[in-house]
């Protein structure tokens, strides 16, 4: 176990830790442990490549951490009405096809590796940010009801985007190597 893959563990503990501050209504706890989650992913990350501490295990734990941060904080938004119901099955859905596609890749042995996108990266910064503007504003930092209308349109597209991109990518592999296209 290497010390990026300890805080990334830490990072998995701080996602019931702002679901329940966002359940009690603690508002400003939620934004404060949704920040120190996305500061240990950056600091993971560094930590990582700066002194060699990679591993195989973090590769894995590092992407299912965020994706686990964000998808629950999402949905909390969604149920709390302070992110549109829409949105947030349209970002479950688009995460859930590209699991079920690597899924189904490999139940069928044509395992496919999906490496993130540049339109998916982006997107997941947007939904980062948009997650940080709406705690912000339920925490009562400021109003920012602008900023959220235009991160919300701005997540909803990248969001079409990456999934028809990622939809495109596993559909020529399964077609290609005797797959879904055969």
């Amino acid at each position: 176990m290497t010390l990026p893959n300890f805080i990334t563990i830490a990072r998995f503990l701080m996602v019931p830790l702002v679901i329940m501050a966002m359940i009690n209504g603690q508002m400003q706890a939620a934004f404060v442990i949704f920040l120190l989650a996305g500061l240990s992913d950056g600091l993971d990350g560094f930590i990582a490549r700066q002194f060699n501490q990679r591993s195989e295990l973090g590769a894995y734990l590092d992407p299912m951490a965020d994706k686990l941060l964000l998808v629950s904080v999402a949905i909390m938004l969604g149920y709390l009405g302070a992110l549109p119901l829409w949105l947030v099955v349209l970002v479950v859905s688009r995460d859930l096809m590209i699991v079920g596609g690597v899924l189904l890749a490999g139940l069928m042995e044509n395992p496919v590796e999906m490496r993130p996108l540049l339109v998916s990266k982006i997107n997941t910064a947007l939904q980062i940010l948009l997650i940080v503007v709406v705690l912000a504003s339920l925490a009562g930092a400021g109003e920012f009801a602008a900023q959220v209308y235009w991160l919300v349109v701005a997540v909803a597209g990248l969001t079409i985007a990456s999934a028809a991109a990622y939809l495109v990518i596993w559909l020529r592999h399964m077609a290609g190597s005797g797959g879904a296209g055969s």
